[in-house]
C-alpha cells in the first residue's frame, strides 16, 4: 500500500512531507519527494513497493499502483500536474485547491485537510490536467456474449485464474474469507497455486461465517486463522474505523468493522490479501436484484459496479490500508470485468440463484454447501446484524436526533445509528461543511 500527495508549486516539500505523514499508515514511514519548478509531489511507499519498482520518481511520476488494474497516478507535466485513476475506482486518489488557487492531491481526504477548502474525488477512470478533467474509460456492457453457458463459464474461470495469478506473482499473500461465494471463489483459485495458503475470517461468536469459512478451509487445506469477537471489541473499534474509513455512512460503516477487524489480523501475516469485492455487483448477487425487470437489471449491474469506487471500494482500501496491507480485488481486474459485463443477465440470476454463472465457473473448487450458500449481508454473516443499530437507539435520544439530523450541508441523516457515526467523524475531522466526495450506499434505509 502507498500514499502518494503533492501540490501545483515547487518549493514545498515541508508541506507534502506533512500530507504524506498523515497518512503514513498505508504503509511507509518514509518519504521521497520530489521537487520541481512548477510542482512538488511525494510518495511514502511500503518497502516491498519501494524495492518491487513500482514507485518511478525519477520520472517525476508518483503511483500507488499495486494489483490487478489497480492505479492512482500523479505526473509533473510542462504544465502543471496530471492526476490519473484506475477505470473502476480501486485505487482512491482525492484533489482540491488551496486558497492561492494551488491543485492539491492526496490518496486520503485527511492527507488533504485543512490545506484545501473543497475536496473532490478523482472520478474512475478519468485523469485531470491543467483544470480539465477528462474521462478515458467509462463502464459498457459492450456486445452480449452469445454462447452456451458452459462456454461462458469456462471463459469466466480462465480470467478469475489469470487476475488471481498476477496478484500471486507480486509476492506473498493470503486472503480475507467470509465463507460466501466470492472471497471462496479466490481462495479457491490462489490455493492451487500456494502451499497453505493463509485466509482470514472474522464474526462474532457462532456467526455463520465463521463456520463457512472454516468449511472451505478444510476443504482447501489453507492456513485459517479466525478473529472471533465480543460486542463490545465491535462498539470499541468504531472510532478507529471511521478515522480511517471517512466516512459515516451507515451501511458502509457497519460492513467495514469486522472487515477492519480481520484486516488487522492478517496483517501480522501477509503484507497483501485477496478481497471477492465486486461479485454481488458484476454478478447480481443482492437479494433485491430479484425483483428487477430482466430488461432493467443490466442497467442497474452497471449503476452498482459504478458506485464501488466511493463505497465499498473505499471500505475495502482503508481496512487494509489502516494495517498497510495492500487488498487485491481479482473481481475488478480489467479483462474480468470487461467479460462479465457482457455475460447475459439471464446466466447472472437463473431460476432465482443468484450469481448461478460464477457458481458454475468455479464448480468443483468449493464444497458443495459453499458453492450453494445465499448472499448475506456482511454485517448479518458475521454475526453483527442489529447490534450498531441498538447501540445507536440507547446512545442517541429521539429529541437529538431531530435536533442534530440535518447536516451544515442541507444533508439529512437517516437514522440515528447514522447520526452517532457523524458524531465520531466530526471528532476526528471537525465540522466538514463539503461533503461531495462521499460516497452514499444506495437503498440505505431512510428513518422511521
Amino acid at each position: 500500500m502507498t500514499a502518494i500527495a503533492g501540490i501545483e508549486r515547487g518549493g514545498k516539500k515541508e508541506l507534502v512531507k506533512r500530507m504524506l505523514e498523515k497518512m503514513a499508515h498505508r504503509g511507509g514511514k518514509q518519504c521521497r519527494i520530489i521537487e520541481s519548478g512548477h510542482a512538488t509531489i511525494g510518495v511514502a511507499p511500503s518497502a516491498g513497493q519501494e524495492s518491487s519498482g513500482e514507485i518511478r520518481i525519477q520520472q517525476e511520476f508518483v503511483e500507488d499502483g499495486s494489483g490487478p488494474g489497480r492505479f492512482a497516478r500523479a505526473r509533473i507535466a510542462d504544465d502543471g500536474l496530471e492526476l490519473t485513476r484506475d477505470p473502476v475506482g480501486v485505487a482512491p486518489l482525492y484533489y482540491g485547491w488551496t486558497e492561492a488557487g494551488e491543485l492539491c492531491f492526496a490518496s486520503e481526504v485527511k492527507g488533504l485537510l485543512p490545506e484545501v477548502r473543497r475536496i473532490h474525488e478523482l472520478a474512475p477512470g478519468s485523469s485531470l490536467r491543467g483544470g480539465n478533467l477528462d474521462h478515458f474509460f467509462r463502464l459498457n456492457p459492450g456486445k452480449e456474449i452469445d454462447d452456451p453457458p458452459q462456454t461462458v463459464a469456462a471463459g469466466l474461470r480462465r480470467r478469475l485464474e489469470q487476475a488471481v495469478e498476477k496478484s500471486l506473482a507480486g509476492g506473498k499473500i493470503g486472503s480475507w474469507l467470509s465463507g460466501g461465494l466470492d472471497s471462496s471463489s479466490l481462495a479457491a483459485l490462489a490455493s492451487r497455486h500456494v502451499d497453505r495458503l493463509p485466509t482470514f475470517a472474522a464474526g462474532l461468536e457462532n456467526a455463520p461465517d465463521l463456520e463457512f469459512a472454516r468449511r472451505t478451509a478444510a476443504f482447501l487445506r489453507t492456513d485459517h486463522h479466525e478473529v472471533v469477537v465480543k460486542s463490545a471489541d465491535v462498539i470499541a473499534a468504531l472510532p478507529e474505523v471511521i478515522y480511517h474509513l471517512e466516512s459515516f455512512d451507515a451501511l458502509l460503516v457497519r460492513s467495514s468493522v469486522l472487515n477492519y477487524l480481520v484486516a488487522k489480523e492478517a496483517a501480522n501475516f501477509v503484507p497483501a490479501v485477496l478481497s471477492g469485492e465486486g461479485g454481488d455487483e458484476l454478478f447480481a448477487g443482492y437479494e433485491y436484484l430479484k425483483s428487477i425487470d430482466s430488461g432493467r437489471l443490466k442497467d442497474e449491474l452497471l449503476d452498482i459496479t459504478g458506485r464501488l469506487h466511493n463505497t465499498a471500494l473505499q471500505r475495502v482500501d482503508r481496512c487494509a490500508s489502516a494495517h498497510a496491507t495492500t487488498p487485491h480485488v481479482c473481481f475488478l481486474d480489467p479483462e474480468v470485468v470487461e467479460y462479465a459485463l457482457r455475460i447475459p443477465v439471464e446466466y447472472k440470476l437463473r431460476n432465482g440463484v443468484e450469481k448461478w454463472i460464477l457458481r458454475e465457473a468455479v464448480g468443483e473448487l468449493l464444497p458443495s454447501e459453499v458453492r450453494q450458500r445465499p448472499k448475506a449481508k456482511f454485517w448479518q454473516g458475521a454475526g453483527v446484524e442489529d447490534l450498531l443499530a441498538r447501540y445507536a437507539e440507547n446512545n442517541v435520544s429521539s429529541e437529538d436526533f431531530k435536533r442534530e439530523r440535518r447536516l451544515p450541508n442541507g444533508w439529512q441523516l437517516n437514522t440515528k445509528e447514522e447520526l452517532l457515526y457523524y458524531r465520531l467523524f466530526r471528532e476526528n475531522f471537525g465540522s466538514v461543511e463539503d461533503l461531495a466526495w462521499m460516497g452514499r450506499t444506495k437503498g440505505a434505509p431512510t428513518a422511521l
